[in-house]
């Protein structure tokens, strides 16, 4: 089986974790004769694609060699939103005084270890609905070690060969370390290990100004890390709206969080458990002293290991596997599926490919990835999701557009909660009310996202979304005005004039 993975620390939760997800003493089964389809990697694509063949009635291998659940339950979603959101109690906290509540801030004490084994045990509850006895009872046969190809239809596992009519790559991504000077030998943290901390480090430096970076260098700094957030770009989330990304780098900075933007890391050095990060900018070249480094600067696609040339599968290291419009690889009866062949590494994006990879794989079908519409969310505070195409990427395609805007210092239920930062922007084709692209900013902005991709998915314009009666008072209600704003531009001069002559006749 293998060497079952360390998880640390050795406490009753991460037991039962193990238990759930790589159990010590888990015995693989005798290979079928052959497999309707063999999934390499229990992460979320592979789970998904798993459980959906053997819910059809087919045979299906699924193959981990670390642990079930991927990084989304292990090292990423799971983990990160659990301890968001006890870093959000505390600057609940600390403006509570804007809402009437004293409090005496003297007192207040965050307690790290605390939030660290709540985090754990969250996620060993939450690992039991990807375990391998759950996903054996479905009907999967359940291998635990490293799958590699042995030939275009035949993958080895624990020294067993398993010979399948289809198979589905879904091995996952890892974290990408970039090449500075002195970084390994300092030491380092990336979303595969910063989640084993115990202890609250004085000092946190985060390398990356994406989702991840983002997202736990204001978790950080709010459970009482004094934190620095190093971006070699002008601004953080690159991929995002530019207002958007103003928001949050506003915030970060009000919130106390050393902002460097445009910054390159030189080297670092190590003195003791101090470790010396040399940076440089158009300002010149400076030091920041910090306990803890978190790596956040990208992911790379897992495919070394799995033999992929024995399969006739091409990729590229920096890549990942080649995949057509149906998820197929140069072997057509090879699909991949999730963060090892997708330029989107969502957990949901992952999910949607699996159910692709399964209609195309053992059906026939000719489901295509490009027809998906795929919202995203980086979960700060504010939060900022969005769908479809910004307006850079608009004027990019020559499209043209029209944007409706509304603050959410407009809406009154954002004002009663006192979460005014942000705003609703949706980009519609000019001339229709086709919705081609929307960006939220919000505290819940990741739930407030799902009703402009569904219009999207089911073609629904403006019009009917202005239609719809939104409960009041909500913060979705600004989707609804941004909506009767293209409503307002149907009415024009001509139009305008001929309803005011019609209300003064039937006065």
């Amino acid at each position: 089986m293998g060497l079952i993975p360390e998880v640390t620390p050795h406490d009753v939760h991460n037991t039962a974790l193990l238990e759930n997800v790589h159990p010590p003493n888990w015995k693989n089964p005798e290979p079928a004769p052959s497999y309707n389809l063999v999934v390499i990697g229990a992460g979320t694509a592979g789970l998904v694609s798993a459980a959906g063949t053997a819910g059809l009635g087919g045979k299906v291998a699924l193959i981990e060699q670390h642990l079930m659940g991927g990084d989304c339950l292990n090292i990423g979603c799971v983990p990160s939103k659990t301890v968001i959101r006890s870093s959000r109690v505390c600057a609940d906290i600390y403006t509570a005084e804007e809402f009437g509540i004293q409090v005496l801030k003297d007192c207040l004490q965050v307690d790290f270890p605390k939030v660290m084994e709540r985090m754990r045990r969250l996620r060993a509850r939450i690992s039991e609905h990807d375990s391998a006895k759950r996903f054996s009872e479905l009907g999967a046969d359940v291998f635990l070690g490293q799958g590699r190809f042995t030939g275009p239809g035949t993958v080895e596992v624990d020294g067993k060969k398993l010979r399948f009519k289809k198979a589905v790559i879904a091995s996952g991504a890892r974290a990408a370390v970039p090449p500075i000077p002195g970084l390994v030998e300092a030491g380092y943290l990336t979303n595969e290990t910063v989640f084993n901390l115990t202890e609250r480090p004085g000092r946190f430096l985060v390398i990356g100004g994406g989702p991840l970076g983002c997202e736990l260098a204001q978790a950080f700094s709010r459970l009482g890390c004094r934190v620095t957030i190093v971006q070699k770009v002008p601004q953080f989330l690159p991929k995002e709206d530019r207002e958007a990304a103003q928001i949050l780098a506003d915030r970060f900075t009000r919130e106390g969080i050393h902002v460097c933007l445009n910054t390159r890391i030189e080297r670092v050095d190590r003195s003791g458990n101090e470790k010396l990060i040399r940076l440089r900018n158009d300002s010149g070249e400076f030091s920041v002293a910090v306990d803890e480094i978190l790596v956040a600067a990208g992911r790379a696609p897992n495919v070394v290991g799995l033999n992929l040339e024995a399969a006739g599968v091409k990729y590229e290291p920096g890549k990942g596997v080649h995949v057509n419009d149906y998820l197929q690889t140069t072997n057509p009866h090879i699909y991949a599926a999730g963060d090892v062949c997708l330029p989107h590494k969502f957990t949901h994006t992952a999910e949607a490919a699996a159910r692709i990879v399964v209609q195309n794989a053992l059906f026939l079908g000719r489901k295509k990835v490009s027809t998906l519409i795929i919202p995203w969310c980086t979960y700060t505070d504010p939060e900022i999701a969005h769908v479809g195409l910004h307006e850079r990427e608009a004027r990019e395609k020559g499209i043209p557009i029209r944007t409706f805007f509304v603050p959410m210092a407009d809406v009154d239920r954002a004002i009663a909660d006192g979460e005014e930062e942000g705003f609703v922007k949706v980009q519609v084709k000019e001339g229709t009310d086709k919705i081609l692209g929307a960006t939220i900013v919000a505290r819940h902005a990741g739930d407030m996202i799902g009703e402009i991709s569904l219009a999207m998915a089911a073609n629904i314009g403006l019009t009917t979304i202005s239609g719809v009666i939104h409960p009041y008072p909500t913060q979705a209600e600004a989707i609804k005005r941004a909506a009767d704003g293209y409503n307002r531009t149907r009415l024009t001069p001509f139009a305008k004039k001929l309803a005011t002559r019609w209300l003064a006749w039937t006065r």
